[in-house]
């Protein structure tokens, strides 16, 4: 993907710094309160360009509720799926910084201005991330926890084996140096559910410098239809993850990338049987969640895959019974497992104690 402004003098004295860059499909209840972040930046140095990528007349309309401000731009297209919607924004954004925002979440009034400080005094990183508040869709409160579990910190230059190894870390809210954004082709075709981590393993394989600052600058909606969540897309969703951790961890021929991918495809191959056997007990298919709890513990030997085995294949019907069908079959597991090992800890506790009592006579 080429920079369709590269080469002009005059256009980049007219850049802002920030181009946001937001996709609008089936968002009419989220998008007034994405712009409405944007418009709250503390500082004035940015342009967002919302591509009406359905094409609907609800979401022109709320656009053009905000282009009386010369810095909201609005584009109407035929669908062409979040990729298309982003790559139309790129191609049409000035800013020296490439920001793609979903249209359901939200920036911090001081995301452009903290982002803006460090990339420009550190020119060595191509791309900055951040973390992110948590809130549940229909809420407003964060929530305690956030984003990233994990956060390596400025000073950490990401390697393809931490966004391939290690959930915690892979970053998504980001300002991409335009260089580094068209360099690396931006949202490319056949990465439609994973754009966004297929994107940062591009950067980060072929040598750019991808940092994470650790401060919540972004607001993520939590929703139960996201792919990522929805029972009906959350499969395809893993495998085509799957597919680029393994393409990217291939191709680098690292070895500590490849032991790395093997850990991260045990821990997905782990949690998907899993969640087979949680959907298959709720509706009524012993035999299925049995077969899927045991590949789950092929993959991993855990506490909590154990009692989900035990559980399926001794009592059943208990189990059904102490935990109705429509609550999740792992929390049980989880709950029983943390019980036995508990259990297991205080008897050894125990028996320590007896026998210091035996040594010293007591």
């Amino acid at each position: 993907m080429l920079d369709p402004s590269s080469g002009s003098g005059a256009a980049d004295a007219a850049r802002p710094s920030f181009s946001i860059l937001c996709s609008a499909y089936r968002c009419e209840d989220y998008l007034p309160a994405t712009i409405d972040s944007v418009l709250a930046q503390s500082v004035p140095d940015w342009e967002l360009i919302v591509v009406d990528n359905g094409p609907s007349d609800t979401v022109a309309e709320i656009v053009e509720r905000y282009t009386a401000d010369p810095r909201v731009r609005l584009i109407r297209q035929e669908n062409a799926r979040l990729i298309g919607g982003i790559r139309t924004a790129a191609a049409a954004a000035r800013g020296r910084y490439l920001v793609p925002l979903d249209s359901d979440d939200q920036l911090a009034p001081h995301f452009c201005r903290r982002m803006g400080e460090v990339l420009d005094a550190r020119p060595e990183i191509d791309v900055l991330s951040c973390n992110a508040a948590l809130f549940e869709d229909g809420q407003v409160q964060d929530l305690a926890r956030s984003f990233l579990r994990r956060v390596t910190g400025l000073e950490h230059r990401l390697t393809l084996a931490d966004l391939i190894g290690q959930h915690d870390v892979v970053p998504y809210f980001a300002a991409f140096r335009r260089e580094a954004w068209f360099a690396a082709g931006g949202y490319a075709a056949g990465t439609d559910l994973v754009e966004d981590i297929a994107l940062f393993l591009r950067l980060v394989g072929s040598g750019h410098d991808v940092r994470v600052l650790p401060e919540r600058l972004t607001r993520y909606r939590m929703r139960d239809d996201s792919a990522s969540r929805d029972p009906s897309t959350v499969e395809a969703f893993e495998l085509s993850r799957e597919r680029v951790y393994t393409e990217a961890a291939v191709e680098s021929g690292d070895a500590a990338t490849l032991r790395a991918l093997d850990r991260r495809l045990r821990r997905l191959r782990y949690e998907r049987e899993l969640r087979r056997a949680r959907w298959a007990f709720v509706n009524g298919d012993t035999r299925g969640a049995r077969e899927a709890a045991r590949a789950a513990f092929r993959q991993r030997r855990t506490a909590r895959s154990v009692a989900v085995v035990a559980g399926l294949g001794l009592a059943p019907a208990v189990l059904r019974w102490i935990h109705p069908a429509k609550q999740h079959l792992t929390r049980f597991a989880s709950r029983f497992a943390s019980t036995v090992t508990g259990g297991l800890r205080a008897n050894a506790s125990g028996a320590a104690r007896r026998a210091v009592r035996t040594r010293s006579g007591a």
